[in-house]
């Protein structure tokens, strides 16, 4: 089977909403040899990829009607939500693990991977985003309850947006008031930062967005990823229709 840098699931809906999931895998390509010499333990966590990202991503997408975009290659590989300039587009050292493959990458093998992976990835999700006028982007996310010596992340989901947050705070006051769920505004990572996917795609072309961080402890099975998006759907549809038009 043909290596392709992307997944486009749904790509004839036409809802105004789209669904993107930049880590949704923990693929390396064929063209690195399938590893980066990581142990299987090691690509299995957080680090290489959003663990129950994609299996939300495509329940929420099937829900609201609308395309869903998954990256097919391991954040390990090269970052699709870092912008081209960023240090940590490539990573070396990742919470706690050295990534064999990246050690001894250099410019010319990161200017090859923007042009394999990165780049086609970021064309499809451009289209994507400009085939309707009114885009809204959902870009979903997943976290770790815990990175190695640091404190138990409290929030069951996570809301994040920058400046733009038209989305976003309606948003999150219908998940606040949900009885189960503590949730973090802009936790556990703040906002966005500049180049990123949402920055590229949706600030910098007025695009309402949010993006959404679930603990991954949460969506570990099938029916958990059928149930949040299933859960998300309707919330996010509320709070659109309180957006200003």
């Amino acid at each position: 089977m043909t290596y392709h840098p992307y997944h486009i699931e749904g790509a004839s809906r036409k809802s105004r909403w789209l669904i993107t999931c930049d880590h949704a895998r923990n693929t390396v390509p064929p063209d690195l040899g399938g590893t980066l010499g990581l142990p299987d333990s090691d690509m299995e966590r957080h680090i290489a990829f959003d663990p129950g990202a994609e299996g939300v991503s495509l329940a929420l997408g099937e829900a609201l009607g609308a395309p869903v975009l998954l990256g097919n290659f391991s954040r390990l590989v090269i970052d699709p939500n870092r912008g081209e300039d960023d240090p940590t587009l490539l990573m070396k050292l990742y919470d706690g693990s050295v990534i064999p493959g990246n050690r001894h990458a250099d410019d010319t093998e990161r200017e090859r991977r923007l042009n394999a992976y990165y780049r086609p990835y970021h064309d499809a999700y451009a289209k994507l985003a400009a085939a309707q006028e009114d885009t809204v982007i959902v870009a979903v996310h997943s976290f770790t309850r815990q990175l190695r010596g640091r404190p138990t992340r409290p929030w069951h989901v996570g809301i994040l947006h920058a400046w733009d947050s038209r989305l976003s705070d309606p948003f999150i006051a219908a998940l606040e008031a949900e009885p189960d769920l503590t949730v973090g505004r802009n936790e556990p990572y703040p906002g966005h930062l500049p180049g990123d996917a949402v920055d590229r795609h949706a600030l910098k072309h007025g695009r309402n967005n949010t993006l959404i961080e679930l603990r991954n402890d949460l969506i570990e099975t099938a029916e958990q990823q059928q149930h949040w998006g299933q859960r998300l759907a309707p919330l996010l549809e509320d709070a659109l229709r309180q957006v200003p038009e």
